[in-house]
């Protein structure tokens, strides 16, 4: 029994040392944790050395490191330990993070910061088998907000990713961090995991990647998007973003900083006039679209002081097969689902307009939804395509929703304007003629079990279709205003209606403009 004992200790002693060989604690380089020192260096010399070894973690242990751009390498996890902060220091004399690179001919066809990945924090660029994890903090405390190319040094993303496969980002946090606290452009077989992130702007942006899960993050963006799916022309060349799983996250859009602290509070942007734009916190696929989104399933998800989903095509790519489930939101800004195709066609000429079909969203639970200061007649379930170009194959099945409601019977007349090239966002139309569902250029619509409520006497209808063919409702509950209807139908074919309250069962041929 004692030798076995031995050979036992002996047995773990020798593991014990051949991992240290792939262990790299960033103090025997040099580091000080003492939130003074900047450890660029001494950070980026570690990951050197494992570099040449075969690769290894690099370990942070409970401290402050300042730095500026660090420089993964293939097989490199960095590991941040309880206690540990890594913070992106100020740039100064232009001393400071990486320059962006060179101007790419393409770069027009996409917001400045989707062309940039250098000037960073965290930095890698065609790299495989890479992990950033641990129970630590990035603070991109000296990252700018928004881009400043003209500060020689300056850096605004706490982590860029381009073109790299096999990434793993888990249980990690992020405060602040810059324009973007991940920006991953054309990253295959990603894995995000427990992270949590409280950020100035966005906070994930998965642009152009392929085989893709987030799970069991919480994400508080107050004044852009939370998680945003693009799929640019960054690469040079249109490519999709596709096969993804997003799972058990919560987004949100409490104030800076107010996640982190667990206060979540909601003081700043209350009275803003411009709250409808500001207030983001949003789950969006798009704008930057060249290369499209498909095979797509976000399910379990919570949204607070949000702008809900917004689903978007503008620059001539493809959507679908995308599937939301198990979803509920509250204190929702404008409205909480917006699926839009049109043609701002920013990209290469001759490309044609995109296309938007097989999209399924259910079990969905919304309360208190749209009528902020700024426009109180904005809060309905946008789904609209233009003229020519029809979202297909909708399927809405399962929803219940609560609008803030309050509008006038003089909405109703409000002229839609088509907004064909412009940048898609729901507050560009301010208000809309209806409190609950407007429909415009659809294709195959089939809406069941939806119940539709307001908490303010709202004088308009239910639901608005617009140039809409083949449609469905069936077991639909939705609460009316005295003498406004339930349905206004325009330029519509083939509309039917089974168990819909307040209405008997029929079918509608053509209809050029009818009231129910």
């Amino acid at each position: 029994m004692k030798i076995k004992s031995i050979s036992t200790i002996y047995f773990i002693l020798i593991i014990s040392l051949s991992a240290q060989k792939n262990y790299y604690n960033i103090l025997d380089f040099g580091a000080l944790g003492d939130g003074k020192t900047n450890c660029t260096q001494a950070i980026n010399d570690a990951i050197k050395l494992a570099s040449t070894k075969g690769g290894g973690t690099i370990y942070f242990p409970a401290g402050e490191y300042l730095s500026f751009t660090i420089h993964l390498k293939n097989k490199i996890k960095l590991y941040l330990d309880q206690g540990a902060v890594l913070i992106g220091d100020s740039e100064s004399n232009g001393v400071g993070y990486d320059l962006p690179e060179e101007d790419a001919w393409y770069k027009k066809f996409q917001d400045f910061g989707h062309s940039y990945w250098r000037n960073s924090l965290i930095y890698g660029e065609n790299l495989n088998n890479i992990a950033i994890e641990g129970f630590g903090m990035i603070w991109g405390k000296g990252l700018q907000t928004y881009d400043k190319p003209e500060i020689i040094g300056s850096g605004n993303k706490a982590i860029a990713l381009k073109n790299c496969f096999n990434v793993t980002i888990k249980d990690i946090s992020i405060l602040h961090g810059g324009h973007f606290c991940l920006l991953a452009t054309g990253v295959d077989n990603l894995i995000i995991d427990n992270v949590k992130v409280d950020a100035d702007r966005d906070g994930f942006d998965i642009d152009c990647c392929k085989n893709v899960t987030i799970s069991n993050c919480i994400i508080n963006s107050p004044t852009d998007d939370g998680l945003c799916f693009k799929s640019s022309y960054a690469l040079g060349y249109a490519r999709v973003t596709e096969n993804v799983t997003v799972t058990n996250c919560q987004i949100y859009g409490y104030d800076h900083g107010t996640l982190m602290d667990g206060t979540f509070k909601s003081e700043f942007l209350d009275e803003d006039p411009n709250a409808n734009h500001c207030i983001t916190g949003r789950l969006k696929f798009g704008t930057e679209s060249n290369g499209g989104f498909k095979n797509i399933a976000v399910s379990n998800c919570v949204f607070e002081r949000s702008r809900g989903i917004a689903i978007e095509t503008a620059d001539g790519g493809t959507i679908e097969d995308l599937i939301f489930d198990n979803i509920t939101m509250r204190d929702i800004t404008d409205t909480p689902f917006f699926i839009r195709l049109n043609a701002r066609m920013r990209g290469p000429e001759n490309v044609p307009v995109g296309t938007c079909r097989r999209i399924s969203i259910n079990n969905l639970n919304v309360y208190d939804v749209g009528g902020r200061p700024k426009s109180p007649e904005l809060g309905a379930a946008m789904i609209m395509g233009i003229p020519g170009h029809y979202i297909e194959d909708l399927v809405l099945n399962n929803i219940r929703i609560y609008f803030r409601g309050g509008g006038s019977k003089e909405a109703i007349a409000k002229d839609v304007p088509q907004n064909i090239d412009m940048y898609p966002d729901p507050y560009r139309w301010h208000s809309m003629p209806t409190y609950g569902m407007y429909f415009r250029y659809v294709k195959g619509l089939k809406v069941s079990n939806v119940v539709m409520k307001y908490l303010n006497i709202d004088e308009r209808p239910a639901f608005i279709l617009d140039d809409v063919h083949d449609a469905t409702f069936y077991n639909v509950d939705s609460q009316k205003g005295k003498d406004a209807p339930v349905f206004i139908i325009k330029n519509s074919e083939q509309i039917k209606f089974r168990d819909v309250n307040g209405l008997e069962n029929k079918n509608l041929g053509k209809v050029e403009l009818h009231e129910l």
